[in-house]
């Protein structure tokens, strides 16, 4: 039979060679009929595992071996799972998906799996992924202090993980995931004419220190395809490139070109600059680094002091700009033609008519938005801040 339990001791009475006997179980000298149990023996189970055991645990030792037999028999004995290294162990897989992950992803989103594997890895370690199945999981999310919605990102980024390590170790099973259920919360929005109003009040409070505030807040109303950091990230190169504005690297990783209108053409060619600058970017002003791009929540801070001045409380620059915007297109276009407006996802190879075409029903529905905003009556506001 494979494998065998050795020992370097030798007999206490005669100094020879103890060699193991299965059916006798236990260590024998060829001249004594004596059994011996050795304080330290090894299991050697082909070339790939050999386990230590000190105290004198023959029990222990020969329990092993046959556990190594019986996984044989049964086809599930894999030697990495013996291996001083772990190769399977859950913190050696988890830190190499991470190394394969960080390269494909945005610097945000790899920050957020990482923080959800560390957090895993202070739970499981060292443990042989083969052992974590859904009961593992369902404790590990149910120990969490973490909103529904925390947790079931959580548990997307497990699912990640595990579909990973499927594919990459054949032998290993797809555990089973627990189902998560949340409510996103309720992202407050404005009507056309209030978003207008508040539009207006943008410009009117900050053009004079940078119009590229008004700018930004305005062109995140008409191009519902751009997320707030996608805009405020843009470089000059970036823009105007035969009537797109172009998003590099995108969340979705398949580069995207967004239609623009012609007035917003004419509108940056006013404040255009250098084509290595970033777009969006402070001038010279006290507290501010000329050149520097908008930080992160700087278009919001105006958003925010212009529905202060016109009295619209509980609205975000997302929610006014990007979620109302949609919802008033709605009206007048079906959920499909929204969700594609503006959003050309082609790599360099498409053929330009396909993606002339998909500009034309872009600017369709860029053109529709623009219009309603310029042509519709600003809805009045009793009480202005400071009057």
């Amino acid at each position: 039979m494979k494998g065998a339990i050795h020992t370097d001791e030798k007999c206490p009475v005669c100094g020879g060679t103890l060699r193991h006997d299965e059916n006798r179980d236990g260590f024998f000298c060829a001249d004594h009929k004596a059994k011996i149990i050795p304080d330290k023996m090894r299991v050697q189970f082909g070339r790939d595992v050999r386990r230590r055991f000190g105290g004198g645990n023959y029990r222990a030792a020969r329990q092993f071996l046959e556990g190594l037999r019986w996984k044989t028999v049964e086809g599930t004995f894999d030697h990495r799972d013996y291996q001083a290294e772990n190769p399977l162990g859950f913190e050696v897989l988890a830190r190499k998906w991470l190394a394969h992950k960080q390269p494909a992803v945005s610097y945000n989103h790899f920050r957020n799996i990482r923080r959800d594997i560390d957090k895993a890895i202070s739970t499981w370690g060292p443990l042989n992924v083969k052992a974590i199945g859904f009961g593992e999981i369902q404790d590990f999310l149910d120990s969490l202090d973490l909103s529904s919605k925390s947790k079931h990102e959580m548990r997307s980024t497990l699912h990640g993980f595990f579909t990973w390590v499927c594919r990459r170790e054949k032998s290993i099973e797809m555990p089973d995931m627990p189902d998560i259920k949340f409510t996103l919360g309720w992202r407050n929005i404005v009507d056309i004419d209030t978003q207008s109003a508040i539009i207006e009040e943008v410009k009117r409070i900050s053009y004079d220190i940078n119009p590229k505030i008004w700018i930004g807040i305005k062109w995140l109303a008409t191009y519902i395809a751009f997320r707030p950091n996608e805009l405020r990230m843009m470089k000059e190169s970036e823009i105007n490139v035969s009537g797109f504005f172009v998003v590099p690297k995108p969340k979705e990783k398949i580069p995207k070109l967004i239609a623009m209108l012609p007035e917003d053409i004419e509108l940056y060619n006013e404040h255009r600059g250098m084509p290595g600058l970033y777009f969006f970017r402070h001038i010279k002003r006290k507290g501010q680094k000329p050149g520097a791009h908008f930080g992160k929540d700087y278009l919001y801070t105006w958003w925010k002091r212009a529905c202060d001045n016109l009295g619209v409380e509980g609205v975000d620059l997302y929610g006014g700009t990007r979620h109302s915007t949609a919802t008033s297109l709605g009206k007048d276009f079906s959920q499909e033609e929204i969700m594609k407006a503006g959003t050309i996802h082609k790599s360099n190879k498409a053929a330009a008519r396909y993606i002339q075409a998909e500009a034309n029903n872009s600017i369709d529905i860029y053109r529709h938005i623009a219009d309603r905003r310029s042509g519709g009556k600003v809805v009045p506001f009793k009480k202005t801040k400071g009057e």
